[in-house]
């Protein structure tokens, strides 16, 4: 059990975070891969998300990963900085559960950069098609932390 803004939280539904927050990174990843092929760190720290969302890797590892992904987004503009910072956001889930919102939320900042002139548009089709994405058991869980929080995410979670 973690304590939570708003309450408490289970291991099983820290787990689906993580997971739903590796779908979100995931999902933008060839925004940055297509710039940037050679480097696999926000790859690998989506695959850590995935391994510490299903209890394959200890919480430092994939919290570790999340770092080195973070690191590669650093020195880039745009779309491939956004995606790289979701995937790193989605391996530090483990850590602090509330990373789930970055990974989100930097999710739809990349699309938003790479729509140009439609990024309203293409934002709010990203966060439809993260929510439809979002298991039952945490799908409350996460719309409201998205409404308390969304200031704090460029606003990315309005309707």
């Amino acid at each position: 059990m973690t304590i939570r803004r708003g309450g408490t939280l289970t291991d099983a539904d820290h787990h689906l975070l993580a997971l739903w927050a590796a779908d979100c990174a995931d999902h933008v990843l060839a925004l940055f891969e297509s710039a940037h092929p050679e480097d696999p760190r926000p790859r690998e720290a989506i695959d850590a998300a995935r391994a510490w969302g299903r209890g394959r890797m200890p919480m430092m590892e994939a919290r570790a990963r999340g770092g080195h992904a973070m690191a590669a987004a650093r020195p880039l503009k745009g779309p491939a900085r956004y995606a790289a910072y979701s995937a790193g956001q989605a391996a530090c889930v483990g850590h602090v559960a509330e990373h789930d919102l970055g990974a989100a939320a930097y999710a739809i900042r990349a699309v938003q950069a790479a729509a140009g002139k439609n990024s309203r548009e293409a934002g709010a089709g990203e966060r439809e098609w993260q929510r439809c994405q979002l298991p039952e058991a945490i799908r409350s869980l996460v719309l409201e932390d998205q409404a308390r929080r969304s200031e704090l995410c460029w606003h990315v979670f309005d309707e």
